[in-house]
């Protein structure tokens, strides 16, 4: 609207500003409303982007959480397998400190032939502790010691001299004689 348009009807000029005030206010009222509404335009599309990126973001986790179960299901395997094979190895070594230590027990024992002893010994009584030392060993060597002696070198020397090609004493007798004096 313009000031002549307004003239050509008949208005005077106190009218025309009157009416110019109000169709400013009209005017500023409606740029608002417009700003407004290409603002919200601005916001939904902005809105309506967030959504799609969700909705790929929504499929891409639902793909990853497939692929993520079956990572987390050989995840579980393998530390299983782990937690087993440390524990298989953990018992293994062991064994290989008890059987050490054992054959150490049965060297400073003066055992004939260990392999016979550790045999005859009741390996379920037998522990090693925290200090690296056997317990209830020492009881079944000593029960072994007495109903088996022959099975542990107590150091005796038997005085058996072999044949040696040297010629033997002209009386046996007096040898027989002489063997039982010692």
């Amino acid at each position: 609207m313009k000031r002549e348009q307004l003239k050509t009807i008949g208005l005077n000029d106190d009218q025309i500003d009157k009416i110019m005030g109000l169709y400013g206010v009209a005017i500023e009222e409606s740029k608002k409303s417009l700003s407004k509404l290409e603002e919200l335009k601005t916001e939904n599309e902005s809105l309506k982007s967030q959504l799609s990126e969700r909705d790929k973001d929504i499929k891409s986790m639902q793909k990853a959480t497939k692929d993520n179960e079956d990572l987390q299901n050989q995840f579980k395997e393998l530390q299983n397998k782990y937690t087993q094979d440390t524990q298989q190895l953990n018992n293994q070594l062991q064994q290989t400190r008890l059987h050490s230590a054992l054959d150490n027990k049965l060297t400073s024992a003066k055992v004939r032939n260990p392999k016979t002893i550790t045999g005859l010994l009741d390996m379920d009584k037998i522990k090693l502790n925290d200090n690296g030392e056997l317990e209830g060993v020492d009881e079944q060597l000593k029960s072994l010691h007495k109903s088996d002696a022959y099975l542990f070198n107590d150091g005796t020397n038997e005085h058996y001299n072999p044949a040696s090609g040297q010629p033997t004493d002209s009386n046996p007798a007096q040898a027989l004689i002489d063997a039982f004096k010692d």
